[in-house]
């Protein structure tokens, strides 16, 4: 019986030849400062070539002291050290501009060889053909990773002189240096120039893709997968240098599912093992069921508070509910699923079959009290840290982004078959004392549905295996398991240490006058203070941004009932279809988004003016003119839902580019931060609401969205603040 399978073996294989061609990018000394891993992973015949880090930090401390003693004016400082950055950069860059010369003369001489190959085609030819385009692209390879660590070099030099004299150098040095026509910059940080070499070597490697004898190319649709690991290491540097994007990628953004690496092209091989087709699809399907159960109340929760004897405006509390329950339930679900993914899943759908059973039991029972504590129980089922974290760990890297932008394209359905479903529902009759009309048939339609979903659940999820237990297996060889071991340790080392990453690491070795880390600053936060502890200013402006959105968004949708049927005399069913309308604008706007707009401007550049275009939205739904009519009603808010929708993709984006790897993992992970976040603005919205109804009906709509203003002018400014640090 074999001790490893055969997929593994191709995988040991593939690996060791990388490793040949790579040595640096398995370095496993992790516990180091960021100046001796860049000097660990350098290439060592290119040196010379690299930013010099260590003499850039001793001339930041220099600085430093001769100020503080007086020999050394700041304005002496600030052109010092910005010539010093010049000759680093324009160093690199001559070097990549005399390497990418080589490699277009290695492609042209391949390209004489190809062009004789279409004359007369031998398969020996063509394999020696397709060797020599890989060598090219692990070449390729090599000078895509020395950009990136120069990238990064720079990035972290710039933000230590900040901080060491609290002068947003960085803001001044990007801006001058990044806008001007003869920018080396934008060299180093958006490879200009190599994005040819990278087209050349992926065309023809397929072109000369043996599927049936014929010759394909990469601008033939449909468009074929190329099977070769170098194609796919080199799309993956490329995408880490280029923050490229596409409809998928800016969907999949929305998800935040954060990774702490990227990993070698052999680790797919390990993640088919533990992926399963089916828990995907079940996973999506939870993403899907509870927000249709979270906005399928919002019609007529109004209606149903009325009905028990409360307020209106009561309807916040009832559908603010939830997200208190979530803002809980969000953590203890993101800690189970470090042990497990069916079980916390099953307790979901059953709590949720329980919450739904008690919202539509309230009306016969005439109390308000089991109205909420239906609505709590649905928000201690909220599942959706478990449905990130399957994603994250168990689906393929190949099809991760499409998994995360299926995650976010089921909750955007949600959202919008949530408010039709209760349109639909307008029906009353009554089985013995069971009354079933517009008010609990959302309660009885979503506790079936839950039921439903938990009995597929049951019989068709399979609980994927823990690396714990694959790397003990006892049927393994010691030498065998020895080596897969380490394959797997070097697997999970970065291949490339993101521009924010292990910033914390190199002021604690700072602090101590030493380079060298300890583990502890490398573990993931153990709580959400510790969490919040790493959080740059970046980190807390674009956290205040999603905080700011989920607000504004918050406040239209559960208010809408009320203020729709105050000002216009709205049905149940109207509302519905224009909450249900709302939510199908998520699917088109991100695809414009994501397939336009997205490759013309900057995601900085996205965000600010998404923000601006929400605060014209909030301007515009101020109860002013008199009368207050439909049409402005429903143009402001269609700004801004679909402003926010567009800044919500951006501004998570940005936010995992910008936040520590540290929170890539654990419980308090980068994704439950920005879960509390949205879900914190949730509650404050909708108790906001509850609030407001004690001045009358009529002053509700200006009251609310009062705050939502202050608070969108105030992440404006902090975007202007931090803009030049989303570089």
């Amino acid at each position: 019986m074999s001790a490893i399978s055969n997929n593994q073996k191709q995988m040991i294989s593939m690996t060791k030849s990388i490793r040949v061609a790579f040595p640096f990018l398995f370095d496993t000394r992790d516990m180091v400062a960021f100046g001796k891993k860049l000097k660990a992973r350098q290439i060592q015949e290119w040196q010379g070539y690299y930013i010099n880090y260590k003499l850039m930090k001793k001339k930041v401390k220099q600085y430093a002291h001769q100020i503080e003693v007086g020999t050394l004016e700041r304005r002496h400082v600030l052109k010092d050290f910005s010539r010093m950055l010049d000759n680093q950069i324009e160093k690199i860059v001559l070097f990549l501009l005399e390497q990418q010369g080589l490699l277009a003369s290695k492609l042209a001489k391949l390209r004489e060889q190809h062009d004789a190959l279409e004359q007369q085609p031998e398969i020996s030819q063509i394999t020696e053909l397709r060797e020599g385009y890989r060598v090219v692209g692990y070449d390729l390879l090599k000078l895509l990773y020395f950009v990136e660590m120069n990238a990064i070099g720079l990035r972290k030099i710039l933000k230590k002189f900040d901080k060491r004299f609290r002068y947003r150098f960085t803001d001044y040095y990007v801006k001058s240096r990044a806008n001007h026509p003869y920018s080396q910059l934008q060299q180093v940080f958006k490879h200009v120039g190599l994005g040819a070499v990278v087209g050349a070597v992926s065309r023809n490697l397929h072109e000369l893709q043996d599927c049936q004898g014929s010759y394909l190319s990469i601008y033939d649709p449909p468009a074929l997968p190329l099977q070769d690991p170098v194609v796919d290491s080199i799309k993956a540097a490329v995408d880490r240098l280029t923050h490229s994007t596409n409809f998928l990628n800016f969907m999949a953004q929305h998800a935040l599912i954060m990774q702490e690496e990227l990993p070698a092209p052999a680790e797919e091989q390990i993640d088919e093992e533990r992926y399963h087709y089916v828990s995907l699809l079940l996973n999506l399907a939870n993403t899907f069921l509870y927000m249709v159960n979270t906005y399928i109340i919002v019609p007529t929760a109004d209606n149903y508070s009325m009905s028990l004897g409360a307020a209106a405006t009561v309807c916040g509390i009832v559908i603010g509910a939830m997200a208190v329950a979530q803002v809980f339930s969000s953590v203890y679900f993101s800690a189970w699923s470090n042990r497990s993914y069916f079980r916390p899943l099953v307790f979901s759908s059953i709590v949720l079959f329980v919450g739904n059973a008690m919202y539509a039991l309230a009306y016969d029972l005439n109390s308000l009290t089991m109205l909420l504590l239906g609505r709590l129980f649905c928000g201690f089922g909220s599942a959706r840290a478990v449905n990130r974290r399957y994603i994250s760990d168990c689906v393929p890297l190949k099809i991760r982004m499409q998994a995360s932008a299926g995650f976010v394209s089921a909750s955007a359905l949600g959202m919008a078959c949530g408010p039709a479903l209760a349109g639909i529902l307008q029906i009353n009759f009554k089985i013995y004392k069971l009354t079933f009309n517009a008010m609990t048939l959302p309660g009885w339609v979503m506790a079936v549905a839950w039921l439903v979903y938990l009995i597929w659940l049951w019989f068709s999820f399979k609980e994927p295996c823990r690396d714990v237990e694959e790397n003990n297996s006892p049927h393994a060889s010691d030498s065998e398991t020895a080596e897969k071991n380490t394959l797997e340790k070097g697997l999970k080392q970065p291949l490339l240490i993101t521009s924010e990453e292990h910033q914390e690491d190199d002021e604690d070795a700072e602090a101590d006058g030493s380079e060298e880390v300890s583990q502890e600053s490398r573990r993931p936060a153990k709580s959400i203070a510790s969490a919040y502890r790493l959080l740059t200013p970046s980190v807390k402006v674009q956290l205040l941004i999603y905080f700011m959105l989920k607000y504004a968004m918050e406040i239209l949708l559960s208010e809408s009932s009320v203020v729709t049927t105050y000002y216009f005399s709205w049905s149940t069913s109207t509302v519905a279809v224009f909450l249900a309308c709302l939510g199908l604008t998520v699917l088109p706007v991100n695809i414009v988004v994501g397939s336009y707009i997205s490759n013309m401007f900057e995601d900085r550049q996205i965000l600010l003016a998404s923000e601006i275009m929400v605060c014209v939205g909030i301007l515009l739904s101020f109860h002013v003119i008199i009368p207050y009519s439909v049409p402005q009603y429903v143009c402001s808010g269609l700004i801004m839902f679909v402003s926010a929708e567009v800044l919500e993709g951006v501004n998570l984006s940005l936010l995992s580019r910008v936040m520590s790897s540290r929170l890539s993992r654990g419980t308090y992970n980068g994704g439950l931060l920005s879960t509390e976040a949205g879900t914190i603005a949730r509650v404050i919205a909708d108790a906001t609401i509850t609030m407001a109804g004690f001045l009358g009906q009529s002053q509700l709509l200006n009251i609310t969205l009062l705050p939502s203003l202050l608070i969108c002018v105030i992440s404006i400014a902090a975007t202007c603040f931090t803009y030049n640090s989303l570089y």
